[in-house]
Parts: C-alpha cells; sequence; structure tokens
C-alpha cells in the first residue's frame, strides 16, 4: 500500500544553540496506482432558492442541477436538496440510474424562488442523507446569491460541528450579495473551496468542474498524523498548496505526543504540500534529534493503511552560515502565507477607507505574487490595483473597482502558486 503515496521532506535542519523552532515543508503525492476503495459514492446537490434568487439566477441553478444530475454515473448515489428558510428535500437519496434521475430532473423543473436564507438547515437535511448513503467519498455542493440570515449564525455553528468529517462541501456564491467569510467558514469546516461565480451563466461551468472533481476522487478520509517527541509541541499544522487551509485547529490526539489532521478525500496523481512548525525543547550544539514524524493513513473495510512517512530533524550549529540559511521550499509557502494575509488585511484597509495601508498591503501582494510566479493571484490583483512596478511593488488603488473583480481576489486569495522543489 505504501506505492500508492509518496512523501517528501523539506527543511533546514540547522538551529542555532538555545533555539527550539522547527519549519518543514512534507509534500505528498498520490500515485497514479491510488486505485478505488471505496465502497460507495455520495454527490449532494444544495442549492439557494430563496426570494433574491428570483429572474436569471433561478433559471440558471435549474438548469446547472438538471445537467449535473445528467452527467452523474451509474455507480453514484445522489440526492438534491433546495433550500431557503427551510430547507426541501426535493429529490431523496438514490442510486443514479435513469428512473431516479428523470424523476430529480421533473422535480427540478418545478423549483421556484421565495423566501430568506437559513443555510444551517440545508446543511441539516443534507446530513441526514448522507448519513442515509454508503461509507465512501462523500460530496457536496452549495451555491447561494445571498447572505446567511443573521439569526442562523449559532444553529449554522452546530450543524458544522455535526457535519465536520461527514461529507466534504464545496461553496458557491453567485453574484456579489453574499459574504465571502460566510461561505469561507462552511468550506473551510467542512474541506471545501470557495469562489465566486460572476453570472448566472457560469452556473453550470463551475457545477460540472466540481462534479468531474469529485469523480477522481477515489481514497477517502485520509489523516495527516504528526508525532513529536516528548517536551515538544505543534505551534501549526497547515495545507499550503494548493490552497492554504490552517489544519491546526481541527487535530485531535489519539495519544499523547501524536495528533491526527483530517485532509478529507484524495484523488489519483494528485499533490499537496504540508507546512509544519514544531517548538522542541533546545539543545547543545552538536545535538540532533528527531522532531517529529509525519506520516498519510486511511482505512479502508476496516483496516488501517500507512501509505506515507516523512521525518522531521533538529540538529544544533554554531556554524551562522547553516543555521540561517532558510530552505528555499519553506520560504516560499512562507511568502505564499504573507500574501494571502497581506490581500485580506488590503481588502479590508481599502474597505475601511485607509488609502495609505491598503496601497503599501497591496503593493506587497504584488511584490510577492510577482518573486512567487502566482500568476493568478497577480491577475487578479490588476483588477483593485494599477501596478507601476511588479518588482517593486509599486502601485496605485484604483479609483473605481468592480465588485466581482473584489471579492474574487479576497475569495482566492488563499490559492497558492506550487513551487518546482528542485535545489
Amino acid at each position: 500500500m505504501a506505492g500508492e503515496f509518496r512523501a517528501e521532506t523539506f527543511q533546514n535542519e540547522f538551529l542555532p544553540a538555545g533555539t527550539g523552532e522547527v519549519h518543514a515543508i512534507m509534500t505528498v503525492t498520490a500515485g497514479e496506482d491510488t486505485g478505488a476503495t471505496q465502497s460507495g459514492r455520495v454527490f449532494g446537490i444544495l442549492c439557494d432558492v430563496s426570494g433574491s434568487m428570483e429572474g436569471g439566477k433561478i433559471v440558471a441553478a435549474r438548469a446547472a442541477m438538471a445537467k449535473l444530475v445528467d452527467l452523474l454515473p451509474p455507480d453514484c448515489s445522489f440526492f438534491v436538496v433546495t433550500g431557503a428558510d427551510e430547507a426541501h428535500l426535493l429529490s431523496p437519496l438514490a442510486r443514479a440510474d435513469a428512473g431516479a434521475k428523470a424523476r430529480a430532473q421533473a422535480a427540478i423543473r418545478d423549483v421556484k424562488a421565495s423566501g430568506g436564507t437559513r443555510i444551517s438547515s440545508w446543511l441539516q437535511a443534507a446530513l441526514a442523507q448522507f448519513g442515509a448513503g454508503p461509507q465512501g467519498v462523500r460530496q457536496a455542493v452549495l451555491l447561494t446569491d445571498g447572505q446567511n440570515d443573521q439569526s442562523d449564525g449559532p444553529p449554522l455553528e452546530q450543524v458544522l460541528r455535526q457535519c465536520e468529517g461527514v461529507f466534504q462541501c464545496d461553496c458557491r456564491g453567485v453574484g456579489t450579495d453574499w459574504q465571502v467569510e460566510q461561505l469561507r467558514r462552511i468550506a473551510g469546516t467542512l474541506l471545501g473551496t470557495t469562489d465566486i461565480i460572476r453570472s448566472p451563466a457560469e452556473i453550470e461551468g463551475d457545477f460540472r468542474t466540481i462534479l468531474q472533481k469529485s469523480l477522481g476522487k477515489t481514497v477517502s478520509d485520509v489523516f495527516l498524523r504528526l508525532w513529536t517527541p516528548q517536551g515538544a509541541h505543534v505551534k501549526f499544522c497547515k495545507e499550503v498548496s494548493p490552497e492554504i487551509v490552517d489544519l491546526t485547529g481541527r487535530s485531535r490526539e489519539l495519544r499523547p505526543q501524536l495528533r491526527e489532521y483530517p485532509t478529507g478525500s484524495w484523488g489519483k496523481g494528485e499533490a499537496r504540500d504540508f507546512h509544519f512548525c514544531i517548538e522542541v525543547t533546545p539543545g547543545a550544539v552538536g545535538d540532533e534529534v528527531l522532531a517529529g514524524r509525519a506520516s498519510l493513513v486511511y482505512t479502508s473495510q476496516g483496516v488501517e493503511n500507512k501509505v506515507a512517512e516523512a521525518r522531521i530533524l533538529a540538529v544544533w550549529t554554531e556554524d551562522e552560515a547553516k543555521s540561517t540559511r532558510i530552505n528555499h521550499v519553506v520560504a516560499h509557502y512562507t511568502g505564499q502565507a504573507e500574501l494571502a494575509q497581506s490581500i485580506q488585511a488590503g481588502l479590508d484597509a481599502r474597505e475601511h477607507g485607509d488609502t495609505e495601508r491598503a496601497t503599501a498591503l497591496l503593493g506587497r501582494a504584488v511584490k510577492i505574487a510577482n518573486d512567487s510566479g502566482n500568476e493568478a493571484t497577480a491577475k487578479l490583483l490588476r483588477g483593485v490595483v494599477d501596478v507601476q512596478d511588479a518588482e517593486k511593488g509599486t502601485v496605485r488603488l484604483r479609483q473605481t473597482v468592480a465588485k466581482e473583480d473584489s471579492m474574487a481576489l479576497e475569495t482566492r486569495s488563499t490559492k497558492t502558486a506550487r513551487i518546482t522543489k528542485t535545489e
């Protein structure tokens, strides 16, 4: 089984005497022989049908849902939930055979928009359907066009705790009247992605992409385990590619010094990078310790499989040239994290009228994006600032910015550029 995944570690193991903070990047790649190990696959569609969807959005959403149902393979189970103030189970859990698809598509054609938005009820309905389905890859897509009802905050948090670990959910906001942080909170908890759909005409294409990615998943419920020696503690554990996801607060302790972090489902050939920061007891010059051991595990048919492992070292030295050298892979992803922070803080400053701070932060973001080759983010930044010198990070805030451009930059700020790991 170990051949299914490959792992590499990138770090500078040399530390100055008296210090104990160890940084390492672990790259994990799923091999092409990562075969289907699951007994089933369930795909759920959760669609906003509140009053604000009336018009072109509900027409496009109906067409996209119907097409998505049509594309489901026969070995997949599915369900459709429409949501407003309350959830409506439009199409209950069923195998994606011709009859079930026809019934779902007929129900979708009759969907109308009315009411408010209480997303907790939609997720509660989805949870019940996933719970009744087979084990395996469980994926949902949630589409909305507006803000969740303010009173739904506590119920939403409660149901998110119940859904966590049961299924993954990609969230999409159509138009510009929804809040990025609301959807990011849902998708983050449920190990999914968040993105903007600028116009209703793009809903179907986005849904197709989500389904295609879901169908490519072959191993579900993969966990990252991190062992640390006695006296050490994990300061943070983050996925840093293809997107920044802080896993630190999601860990559970299996036994003293061994913690487990959820990473969701994986597909053939998929690659992800993780950044660990471990605080160990400072050593003397010449001391060498194993600061951590990271491994990837999943359970199939009741059997636990360890499929990749990497070692994290700490060596204390008085050679300043060694201890001050920053591994280029660690430096790259530290920069990508700063890029996301600079964008989010810069957009917040712009929103509050602090032009000087916004210019400085977004200029810094332009420089990092340019230096790291993150062209996708650089392009989004150019929708918000006029770039005068990308290498120096010299920019001027645009006087007029389309809300779609600002929201796209905020939503995609955590997407990173992957580094080629060669010295």
